[in-house]
């Protein structure tokens, strides 16, 4: 039973960082129809960043802050230079070749700042682990999870009860009559792209202190977030976020009764069959284009 327990949790954890950085591909393919292929560097750059702003003496709360912050930046900028000149132009797969150098090239500055270390992020959620159904975690496993969960609900509570939520949701849904309607379209994608990069900051700020951050820790979470998003649904906000979380748990029982190598070779699979099987993702919607 405790191994159970241990697998589940555990599973919930990374998942969580999972259907964070998924959240943050809905968002921005449901603003622009294109997405940051850079995004897993978002989680780099933020738990990066805080570790080395704690090494320098910032407190470890207003470091993660000003992580966050830049990695929301990130994305805006990211945005503008690399994705809106392309964005506009019909069938471009500009965005994603421009993305993906970018990518790049952050990951390979951080190397080479770091030296190819690894660096630690102290945290109070890892001072020691606890006890729950006889598995043992740390606090801050724990609550990935949760906040993964909080954030899917602020972002509907945001979309709903709010004015830029709800010009998120005119544009998603056709961006000429949104600009007809007097919204600024290139302003909420830019927004939309700073939100999804301000969550995958917060997934690496969550993560650092569990598993030490470096120049490559976006790498896997980054892919894996986004096939998480096109299995659950990119269209679908608790699609992606309920995918994460059991994506990250089948994982971990893989991990635990097969070897670490299968966990890759049956999570991808896993992703081929149900992509087969769900074309739109387990929790999408067929678009319907009139013509």
């Amino acid at each position: 039973m405790s191994t159970v327990a241990q697998y589940v949790l555990s599973g919930l954890a990374i998942g969580g960082i999972y259907a964070l950085v998924a959240l943050g591909f809905h968002i921005m393919w449901s603003a622009a129809r294109a997405v940051n292929f850079a995004h897993g560097d978002t989680l780099m750059i933020g738990g990066l960043l805080a570790a080395y702003l704690v090494a320098s003496g910032w407190p470890l709360a207003l470091a993660c802050a000003l992580a966050i912050l830049v990695g929301g930046l990130f994305g805006f900028v990211l945005e503008r230079l690399a994705v809106r000149p392309f964005a506009h132009q019909p069938n471009s797969i500009g965005w994603m070749l421009t993305t993906i150098a970018v990518g790049i090239m952050v990951e390979s500055y951080a190397t080479i700042e770091t030296q190819g270390y690894a660096l630690p992020l102290p945290s109070p959620g890892v001072a020691g682990s606890v006890q729950v159904l006889g598995a043992g975690l740390y606090p801050q496993e724990l609550a990935i999870p949760v906040i993964a969960l909080a954030a899917m609900l602020g972002l509907q509570a945001l979309q709903r009860h709010t004015l830029i939520g709800r010009a998120m949701q005119a544009v998603a849904h056709n961006k000429n009559a949104a600009a007809l309607m007097g919204i600024n379209v290139d302003l909420v994608v830019a927004f939309s792209f700073s939100l999804a990069s301000l969550l995958g900051a917060a997934a690496g700020v969550l993560i650092a202190p569990v598993v030490q951050a470096s120049a490559t820790m976006g790498l896997l979470p980054g892919l894996k977030g986004f096939a998480v998003a096109i299995m659950g649904g990119i269209t679908s906000a608790p699609g992606v976020v309920i995918t994460g979380l059991a994506y990250g748990v089948i994982e971990k029982f893989v991990e635990g009764y097969v070897s670490t190598a299968a966990r890759e070779i049956v999570g991808f699979s896993l992703m081929i069959v149900v992509l087969l099987a769900f074309p739109q993702g387990l929790f999408g919607k067929r678009e319907v284009a009139k013509v």
